[in-house]
């Protein structure tokens, strides 16, 4: 495997650049999706190596249950400084699944709770709440609760609905409308997951966090047909409700900077493309991200197959 196996590691380093200008050079769509495909991508990657780090790292440890053969110094070779990385890897892997099946615990015990308390409250897909706290958020179907109430609900309570013109009303529900159509949650999930398997890639949730919003706020002012109306409704609730009372799934991120979002829908509507060109900044660096993932699926993908080779030959028949 030689150092190949180290590199997707560090490969997330590699998108930082896009994951900073992607924010304000793409449209909010492209860069969520490309962001958070990269952010996978990258993760897995991470956590392949550090597993077959682990291997090595297991094998060498007396009493453990892998093949003797294993702990061979043809295997050990396979790995430079094989007694450090792969000693280490072993507490690494285990931190990053604690931290992956934290993220995905909480995720569906909020769910599970919001869901559970919104039982009896009427409305189909629209929950106003009797709360003098003002907050609002969209609350993704489940698979058990869900089935009825096609992708979500969105829950606002009457506290944020006083504060609000009816125009502003009507880009507030549009723009959690496309938190639940474009399934804003499950990128939202899937970056949170890959900054825990990777801390290099927390620029990149961060980035998600944003881009997300701001796809929710373009699609509502698409659907409103005012821009500025949409402006004024997020900076309104955001005034009104600095914090969301209780945590919720929305909760799992922030709401982004709402001066910068405030001020995106205030300029011209971002240009729909599916890729940036190769000659500007973001479309190289879109490009360098795209690159380092593939460098790192590829990497891991021939560590993978060259210990596998290792471990064949080494397992006595």
């Amino acid at each position: 495997m030689g150092l190949f196996v180290f590199l997707p590691l560090v490969l997330p380093l590699s998108a930082w650049p896009v994951a900073r200008l992607a924010e304000t050079r793409l449209h909010p769509r492209t860069a969520t999706r490309l962001l958070t495909a990269v952010a996978v991508v990258m993760a897995g990657c991470s956590t392949l190596c550090l597993a077959l780090l682990m291997v090595v790292g297991t094998a060498q440890l007396p009493g453990n249950p892998l093949p003797d053969g294993w702990s061979d110094p043809e295997v050990r070779a396979a790995v430079p400084h094989d007694e450090v990385a792969g000693r280490a890897a072993i507490p690494a892997l285990s931190v990053v699944a604690a931290a992956c099946a934290r993220t995905l615990w909480r995720h569906h015990r909020v769910a599970h709770r919001a869901h559970r308390a919104l039982a009896g409250v009427p409305g189909s897909t629209v929950a106003v709440l009797p709360d003098g706290t003002p907050y609002a958020y969209a609350l993704p179907a489940s698979r058990s609760r869900g089935r009825g109430r096609g992708r979500g609900r969105i829950v606002v309570s009457t506290a944020l609905l006083a504060g609000l013109a009816p125009a502003e009303r009507r880009a507030l529900f549009a723009h959690e409308r496309a938190h639940l159509t474009a399934r804003h949650h499950r990128h939202l999930l899937a970056a949170h997951l890959a900054a825990r398997a990777n801390p290099f890639l927390r620029p990149l949730r961060t980035a998600v966090v944003y881009t997300a919003e701001r796809w929710a706020d373009e699609e509502a002012a698409r659907a409103v047909g005012d821009r500025r109306t949409v402006a004024r409704a997020i900076g309104k609730a955001a005034l009104l409700s600095p914090r969301i009372p209780v945590p919720t799934v929305a909760a799992l991120a922030a709401t982004g900077p709402v001066p910068r979002r405030v001020a995106a829908l205030l300029a011209p509507a971002p240009a729909a493309r599916t890729w940036p060109s190769a000659f500007t900044s973001v479309g190289l660096a879109a490009w360098g991200a795209a690159a380092g993932a593939l460098v790192s699926a590829m990497s891991s993908a021939s560590s993978a197959v060259t210990l596998f080779l290792v471990l064949h030959a080494a397992t006595p028949l």
